[in-house]
């Protein structure tokens, strides 16, 4: 199994793919299992194991991707977010009132930190059709919130049921259709459908103690479509992986992206501990030394993932059509470990500045607080950043703006504002952090360090 890009990896890196995903599908015994690893913004691998002669399934072949369709529905209601047809911190009931569960805001919803139940009331959803359940009372029941709203995550498949409802109020056309023209079309996704399309996978339960096999029903989801309908392709979510870390202007800028991937949900003590955090429709997990974000995806039949790791530039996609077997994420993990680790990313040359501004210029080098140093660096992306000469420490990026502060974009300073104060002459006095004064000097009695410096200044012991 070859794609046009597959030369790109070295052979040995190519063949500890497929060992990676041959040992997956053979210990985890599922019926077939296809991969696909993006680097530099395509798809440079694809492999595909199966247990049907002469039948392995390519990149075009559909598996159902269950959760995965969440980061779909996100993205929808990140662009209404960015045209100003809502706000994160709306209540629902601003924009789809009757609901019931109204208090709950727009990004408490998309981060699964609404409260709600984790599933519908009656017949497990994922496995009946959803015509059982025509309207959203049906799917959330008379108990819709089992936790107080915005105090923890946990996850709630009818919270991304009503996401999908106010993309369709907010847009007058259903889920689907928005999906289709607003997502799909522009990235080039014509394999990812709301119903199955030939060629597909057919579901499978594997049996746990016998090498038999048992047909899942393959059901319409109807309401609860927006959390876990989709039918992809590993080459079209390769492309999506892709467009989740560059962005495309047409449906999501880079920015907006770089928020979806950002934590936003208050974790509990064991997904901290096992570096698990959920985000705006998407989750990170660390694994071998990695951030990874992405999504897995499961419905009776199909085990899915697509995961990420930014730093690297390499991802990975996982498609089985078991109900239980093979990890997913742990095998994209591996994948994506495979490529970073044989065929570490070669960065682009170092570029200087096209134009130097002078007053970005004069901030530059060291500076202190209090007797902590620090620098301060011009980068040619016309960022600044703040590091701790120690290593360790409060560090952040920041952006300028039009009235000549700078802006923290991460970590302790994220959103807080760095301000040069200058003297009546002109020279730089010293920075303003949040009220954290940073000098030239440890304690420079030039500067207004706030608590005064000791007149008769530093001294020895005696």
């Amino acid at each position: 199994m070859t794609t046009p890009h597959q030369e790109e990896l070295l052979p040995a890196t190519r063949r500890a793919l497929l060992h990676r995903i041959a040992v997956a599908q053979s210990e985890g015994r599922a019926p077939s299992l296809v991969a696909a690893v993006v680097r530099g913004g395509k798809a440079v691998w694809t492999g595909a194991r199966t247990s049907v002669e002469g039948h392995a399934p390519d990149e075009r072949a559909q598996y159902r991707i269950g959760s995965i369709t969440k980061t779909f529905t996100a993205v929808l209601v990140l662009r209404l977010r960015d045209e100003g047809a809502l706000d994160l911190a709306d209540p629902l009931e601003k924009h789809l009132p009757g609901t019931g569960v109204g208090g709950v805001t727009v990004a408490e919803l998309l981060a699964h930190g609404g409260g709600l139940a984790a599933e519908t009331p009656g017949p497990w959803w994922e496995r009946t059709p959803g015509s059982l359940r025509p309207g959203l009372a049906d799917v959330l029941g008379e108990r819709p919130m089992v936790l107080p709203a915005g105090r923890r995550f946990h996850y709630s498949n009818p919270g991304y049921a009503l996401l999908g409802a106010l993309v369709e109020k907010l847009r007058g056309a259903p889920w689907e259709e928005v999906l289709r023209r607003e997502v799909l079309v522009p990235l080039g996704l014509r394999r990812t459908t709301v119903r199955a399309e030939a060629p597909h996978a057919g579901g499978w339960a594997v049996h746990p103690w016998a090498d038999v096999m048992l047909p899942e029903p393959l059901e319409d989801l109807g309401v609860m479509a927006p959390a876990g309908q989709l039918w992809s392709t590993a080459g079209d979510l390769a492309r999506f992986a892709a467009f989740l870390v560059e962005g495309d202007e047409r449906v999501l800028g880079p920015e907006s992206l770089r928020e979806m991937r950002t934590p936003a949900a208050p974790a509990e003590a064991a997904d901290v501990a096992s570096g698990y955090a959920y985000c705006l429709g998407m989750e990170i997990r660390h694994q071998h030394g990695r951030s990874l974000v992405g999504h897995t995806g499961s419905l009776p039949g199909f085990l899915a993932c697509l995961t990420i790791s930014v730093a690297d530039d390499v991802s990975a996609v996982v498609l089985a059509n078991c109900t239980s077997g093979p990890a997913p994420f742990t095998v994209a993990a591996d994948l994506v470990r495979i490529v970073a680790e044989a065929e570490p990313r070669i960065p682009a040359p170092w570029q200087p500045l096209r134009e130097a501004d002078p007053a970005a210029l004069d901030l530059v080098g060291q500076w202190y607080w209090g007797t902590s140093a620090f620098v301060l660096r011009l980068s040619a992306d016309g960022l600044v950043s703040l590091e701790p000469l120690s290593g360790n420490g409060r560090r952040s990026r920041f952006r300028p703006t039009e009235d000549g502060t700078w802006v923290g974009l991460e970590g302790y300073y994220a959103g807080e504002r760095l301000k040069p104060v200058r003297r009546p002459d002109g020279s730089l006095s010293h920075l303003d952090l949040g009220s954290f004064v940073f000098t030239r000097l440890p304690y420079d009695e030039r500067a207004p360090v706030p608590g005064g410096v000791d007149p008769e200044g530093w001294r020895g012991i005696g």
